[in-house]
């Protein structure tokens, strides 16, 4: 079958139990744009809210090199040595923000599908090393979904920063006549315009992309009706084998039901149709105990057992048709037969020789 015809064929939404095995698997809908804005966001706001400190904090290094620049020896080790520091000094304040950039990333994908622990995805395959495959995946729809995204998004991000740069080139003659503080001033509220522009329309981004990448993999997920059928089968067991064991069960139960029967005080028949095989023990029992029933050809059974145990038979088909209809297996005889069961009973007894 075409690979067409076979996602035509798959109408059918996917299961619980397909999607979880397919997270245990590795594969659940994510949008990298989603981690890329929170990069961006966290990114804008540290630059809003704690740009200027920060900045302090890198120029504080830096503050030697310019006001006491002359001091300096020019020794190449001494140089070395200097530049060595001051990349250290500078690194160990920048480190902490690419760390909490890398945080918020790796927050923004557990947002999107909760933990995963899936070995299966991280373990090499040697069918996976095809050349051809290779190609498919480089020319596949996916791949040049991605493609035209990627580049759509960064003429988006980057007409959005050049409509935010352009009013400075206005202002390019008089910037000479500024002195360096007022132009990182400048450049620092460009840079937060920019910044807000830019995470403004990464927001849209990622928002319409996650909406893909949901549908995308929904559909990549959905499920034939004969796989649905399948996977109930699987779930709720197989008809045919079910049937199997309830058959088996009603056979036992039935072995064990006419296993009793010799052991009854006496057997209440319909005559014919219906044959209810009663116990009585008057120490053990407060209430007669019905031990086995039957009718028609399970009927004719417990009589031919109770004639060959030498268990007495009583005809009396309405007492043999109520007990019949609402009396279980090893249940007692509720109290509306009474009378009726006393009045069998007493019969039983006095057979025995218990009575007269």
């Amino acid at each position: 079958m075409a690979e067409g015809d076979d996602d035509a064929s798959k109408t059918e939404e996917p299961t619980d139990k397909k999607l979880q095995k397919a997270k245990e698997e590795g594969q659940v809908s994510q949008s990298q744009e989603i981690k890329s804005w929170a990069s961006f966001f966290s990114a804008a706001v540290f630059v809003v809210f704690l740009g200027p400190i920060f900045a302090e904090s890198l120029l504080a290094p830096i503050t030697f090199f310019i006001s006491e620049g002359y001091q300096i020896s020019v020794d190449p080790h001494n140089l070395e040595v200097l530049f060595s520091r001051l990349l250290a000094d500078m690194g160990l304040r920048v480190l902490p923000l690419l760390f909490v950039f890398m945080v918020t990333a790796v927050f923004a994908g557990v947002i999107q599908t909760g933990l995963i622990w899936a070995p299966k995805k991280i373990q090499p395959k040697l069918e996976n090393i095809s050349f051809k495959k290779g190609i498919k995946k480089v020319i596949s729809t996916k791949s040049v979904m991605e493609l035209v995204k990627t580049v759509f998004k960064m003429t988006l991000v980057g007409a959005v920063a050049f409509g935010v740069i352009i009013p400075v080139f206005y202002d390019m003659e008089v910037l000479p006549a500024y002195d360096v503080f007022h132009i990182m001033e400048l450049m620092y509220d460009i840079a937060v315009i920019m910044l807000v522009g830019v995470t403004a329309l990464m927001t849209l981004i990622a928002a319409l992309d996650y909406s893909y990448q949901k549908y995308s993999f929904t559909k990549q997920m959905r499920m034939t009706k004969q796989e649905v059928k399948d996977e109930h089968k699987q779930a709720e067991g197989d008809p045919l084998v079910k049937a199997k064991i309830r058959q088996l069960r009603m056979e036992r139960a039935r072995q064990r039901m006419m296993a009793a029967v010799p052991s009854a005080d006496v057997i209440v028949t319909n005559p014919t149709h219906y044959a209810c095989a009663l116990s009585y023990k008057q120490d053990m029992m407060s209430a007669p105990k019905l031990v086995a029933k039957g009718m028609d050809n399970l009927a004719l059974r417990i009589r031919e057992l109770a004639d060959e145990n030498d268990v007495p038979i009583f005809e009396n088909p309405p007492l043999a048709r109520a007990l019949y209809a609402s009396v279980e297996i090893d249940q007692e005889i509720p109290s509306e037969h009474y009378a009726a069961v006393a009045e069998v009973i007493g019969y039983v007894m006095r057979l025995k020789g218990h009575l007269n």
